[in-house]
């Protein structure tokens, strides 16, 4: 069996709980830090991580060279040493790109697809679907399906989502979009290998006791030690322990968020992981943003961050 085979076949075990969505470091002359980078795949393959996302919307995807995204993927590939999966973001809104990208990152090593619904075109359900056959046609990878509506303006209509999934070359979702409904609306419609993740933090408890089955967090690249703790009490049943440390994150949650990536960047910064330059449009924090990052930090780092650092 080779290894994507094997991969496919263990959805349940590798595609579920905290998977993170891991920036991109750059050095002082803009380039990617791949010592930075191979240190924060490996705190997170050492914290539990199933799987690792590179090159994605907090890798400041946008902005990558097709030959980046392919350098991300081989570090990670070389740091993990098959002890992780690796979901490549290979999203673009020329059906063309994002085909060029699926390939790339095939060759370069990843295990499965990120794949993002077309932004600016706005493209008629019918054009969305057409869009994610081709990227599913061009690869042998499974192909995971990303919306999220806040930046693609588009979003995913159930139906499309469901007429994909019933592919199995479409193994899963990443829901943007912190609608809690949705994921009860669709979980019984949906195959049940069909893995159904948020990208929500905030709401990534909520998710987990409404049937989802894990998040891909921005968060988890901070605290993975307690994204680990939040997910092993819920699944064993804990929910009152759960409850409780997922509280104490979500306040950091909201600030990343609001200036993502570039808060996190900061926030791992202060940890001493990596520098937090961005590429524009993206730019650093000013100094507000900074003092409340490092405030919602400090609430966190004496219990939680100390053997962190």
């Amino acid at each position: 069996m080779t290894w994507q085979t094997a991969a496919k076949a263990d959805l349940a075990g590798w595609l579920s709980g905290f998977i993170p969505d891991l920036p991109t470091p750059f050095n002082h002359r803009g380039e990617i830090d791949a010592d930075a980078f191979g240190r924060l795949c490996e705190r997170q393959i050492a914290a539990g991580a199933t799987a690792l996302v590179v090159g994605e919307t907090a890798g400041e995807s946008a902005t990558l060279e097709p030959a980046e995204r392919a350098q991300l993927v081989r570090i990670t590939a070389d740091v993990a040493r098959k002890r992780v999966r690796i979901i490549a973001g290979a999203g673009s809104n020329a059906t063309g790109h994002a085909v060029t990208l699926a390939r790339a990152v095939e060759a370069a090593g990843a295990d499965a697809v990120m794949s993002v619904v077309p932004y600016y075109n706005k493209p008629m359900p019918q054009g969305t679907a057409a869009h994610f056959r081709a990227v599913a046609a061009a690869t042998t990878l499974p192909v995971i399906l990303h919306d999220i509506p806040s930046r693609t303006v588009n979003g995913l209509a159930d139906e499309t989502l469901l007429e994909l999934a019933a592919s199995p070359r479409f193994v899963g979702l990443r829901d943007g979009s912190g609608d809690v409904a949705r994921l009860a609306r669709l979980r019984s419609r949906l195959p049940a290998t069909f893995r159904m993740l948020t990208g929500d933090d905030a709401s990534s408890l909520a998710w987990l006791a409404t049937g989802g089955d894990g998040c891909i967090s921005v968060v988890t690249n901070v605290a993975p030690d307690l994204y680990v703790a939040v997910h092993r009490h819920f699944r064993e049943g804990r929910l009152y322990q759960a409850r409780e440390l997922h509280q104490r994150l979500v306040p950091l949650a909201t600030l990343l968020e609001r200036e993502h990536p570039a808060a996190l960047k900061f926030a791992l910064a202060l940890l001493g992981f990596m520098q937090p330059a961005t590429r524009l449009p993206i730019v650093q924090l000013n100094g507000s943003a900074k003092a409340e990052v490092s405030q919602a930090m400090a609430e966190l780092a004496d219990e939680y961050l100390a053997a962190a650092h």
